[in-house]
């Protein structure tokens, strides 16, 4: 890729806090799904929307506080002229009209869909979002670097594949010919750009997020960690679709309200399916075409889970469990409305159903679809920071939402625990999967010295969290929190040589003093110690649906130890997430996968002699790991 023509770095980039407006947000117009259900009659009128995305002054790519749009066409070896939307023309008309050959508007598309999902994460998660990378010539404690935006090159090459890359930061797009004899209405052979679908562009944007926020889910160290990857981005591209009212109005009117059946709202990327002669879209959460072209159900198959190894598969599972999680949340939502609306036979009568019934319908499924996206995201905060399991984000999800929301009175954590249990992906140490088990412990096991120490570090942090919110720009409370995990890493060293931690250790699964036990393949640090990381500090203010509030600090601490393997060394990370309540200096959780758990080593290992380790530590080696993990999908 070529560098950005218009960059410029985080110290002048605008943000919507310095555009000296009044305006909340900007509308721009844009496809709910992709161009090609603007071709079908029954879809044209619902396919063309207006999104709204939070108002800041943009310079023409656009390029704003977060996002820089690159339109350099490299088979053509020409840069497209970028689009200005705060032209007064354009920002009267709501932005440029849908057009499939228009490069202006697909800048604005990119645009407007990337923003959208950006600002669900950093609703979902209390926090600004930030882009880094690694730069090892810098001393030790400043390699992460500040990237302020991300890059999108909506024309990037030829083919059929779009990618994050975590090297540039930066989503490209491809574009490319479709089959000779796609399916539906797809013009044979007419170009279709990957950068106007929804789907594709959320589901990138997702990555980039999902990276920022948890980086070590690059490395692929079970068969979890790259179908988390896939799985989580596709669900946050499916529930999007919830927050577009003309879309649910006419799938919720054609679906008579139950949105368990075929519907437009539970398939993923049309236009690419049926561009590469699949029938429906390139993935379906609910129920797919099979090869006559009917639409069948997906009944839950808890084997499956044992047998897929592919990420895009595995990940695929995940899905269906999550999407029917929000099936019985809406019809639980609903289940008033559906008693009154049939004398409380539960059978609607003939016909279309009244507008009012639809309208109320769609907003019970727009604020369920809502509920579980910012249910979804916020659990990364309660994740481990490396080695992700599915049974690991099952946990994640009940204990985020009982911090938030105690009383579980619409049953919407037991749905959840249901649909994963349907399909095997649970925790394999536990005894039962009620809600108490699936909590992650609480951190009340610590005794008296590590408890003076968390308080300590309490302390220092809540200084942190006071300093760190709401600063602009986005650069400076960065810097001001990698200048804090250097002081934490000084700060917390010395202790362990003075034997001032208690059974911290034992709690965090953290791996620190020598002396207590011999660890083959840790490094020991200078100072005497088992060497550590503090991989990143998160402070944390979030409000729930009652007026709940939570201000904590999330810690993530990581270690790597060399596994010998068939005469190769591999580094099998190590960490964990402490979340520390500020208020009363306590430790809430301390989420563990400890370097010296020697289930865990023999885990790894199998891991490593299967028969996917090969493409698996293969994606992980390389600088490119979606892309390659897409292009292998594409070949499958």
């Amino acid at each position: 890729m070529p560098p950005s023509s218009n960059s410029r770095n985080g110290s002048n980039a605008r943000s919507s806090s310095s555009s000296g407006g009044s305006q909340q947000w900007r509308k721009l117009r844009g496809y709910a799904f992709d161009p090609i259900l603007s071709q079908q009659f029954e879809t044209a009128g619902i396919n063309e929307i207006v999104f709204k995305v939070s108002w800041e002054r943009l310079d023409p790519g656009p390029i704003g506080e977060y996002i820089e749009v690159i339109d350099y066409d490299p088979a053509s070896g020409a840069y497209y002229e970028p689009v200005n939307l705060d032209d007064p023309m354009i920002l009267g008309g709501d932005g440029l009209d849908p057009e499939e050959s228009n490069p202006q508007f697909h800048q604005q598309f990119v645009y407007a869909v990337a923003m959208t999902t950006i600002r669900n994460f950093e609703t979902a998660l209390g926090r600004k979002i930030f882009w880094t990378r690694v730069d090892k010539t810098k001393p030790a404690g400043h390699w992460d670097i500040f990237v302020p935006q991300l890059r999108i090159y909506p024309h990037a090459f030829r083919a059929a594949n779009a990618f994050y890359s975590p090297e540039r930061k930066a989503l490209v797009f491809g574009y490319f010919p479709a089959s000779a004899n796609p399916t539906g209405v797809q013009l044979p052979g007419g170009i279709v750009f990957t950068c106007l679908s929804h789907d594709i562009i959320a589901h990138e944007t997702t990555h980039s997020l999902l990276d920022t926020v948890l980086p070590r889910y690059l490395d692929s160290t079970n068969p979890d960690v790259l179908a988390f990857h896939e799985g989580f981005a596709d669900i946050v591209a499916l529930l999007q679709h919830f927050s577009f009212p003309e879309v649910l109005h006419h799938q919720i009117s054609k679906t008579r309200g139950d949105l368990a059946s075929q519907s437009l709202l539970g398939e993923l990327a049309q236009q690419f399916g049926q561009a590469s002669g699949l029938y429906g879209g390139l993935r379906e959460a609910i129920g797919r075409l099979n090869d006559k072209g009917k639409w069948v159900p997906l009944e839950p198959d808890p084997t499956a889970y044992e047998k897929t190894s592919e990420p895009h598969e595995r990940g695929s599972i995940l899905v269906a469990a999550l999407f029917e999680a929000f099936i019985a949340m809406y019809r639980e939502r609903i289940s008033d409305l559906m008693r009154i609306a049939t004398g409380g036979s539960g059978i609607l009568p003939a016909g279309a159903l009244p507008p009012d019934l639809t309208k109320r319908l769609a907003r019970e499924a727009a604020r369920s679809a809502q509920h579980l996206l910012t249910m979804c995201i916020r659990a990364l905060d309660y994740c481990p920071p490396i080695d992700i399991s599915f049974g690991d984000y099952l946990r994640a999800l009940i204990t985020a939402d009982v911090e938030l929301v105690p009383e579980d009175e619409h049953h919407y954590r037991v749905a959840i625990i249901e649909a994963f249990r349907r399909r095997g992906l649970y925790p394999r140490d536990l005894r039962t999967l009620s809600e108490q088990s699936l909590h992650w412990p609480s951190g009340d096991q610590l005794d008296d010295d590590a408890r003076k120490t968390i308080a300590i570090l309490a302390d220092q942090l809540r200084n942190v969290a006071e300093k760190s919110h709401f600063h602009e720009p986005r650069s400076t409370t960065f810097n001001f929190l990698r200048d804090f995990r250097k002081a934490l890493h000084e700060l917390i060293q010395p202790s362990i040589g003075k034997k001032l931690l208690g059974n911290i250790e034992e709690i965090t699964g953290l791996a620190l003093d020598p002396r207590k036990r011999k660890i083959d393949g840790l490094p020991i640090s200078p100072q005497g110690g088992y060497m550590f990381e503090v991989h990143s500090v998160r402070p944390v203010r979030r409000r729930g649906p009652g007026g709940e509030e939570v201000d904590n600090i999330v810690l993530s601490l990581t270690q790597t130890r060399t596994v010998p393997r068939n005469g190769i060394n591999y580094n099998m990370p190590g960490g964990c997430t402490l979340l520390l309540d500020l208020e009363t200096k306590s430790l809430r959780y301390a989420i563990s996968k400890s370097v010296a758990d020697p289930r865990r080593v023999a885990a790894f290992e199998r891991f490593i002699d299967g028969d996917i380790s090969a493409a698996a530590v293969g994606l992980t080696k390389s600088k490119e790991p979606i892309a390659q993990l897409h292009m292998i999908a594409s070949l499958l």
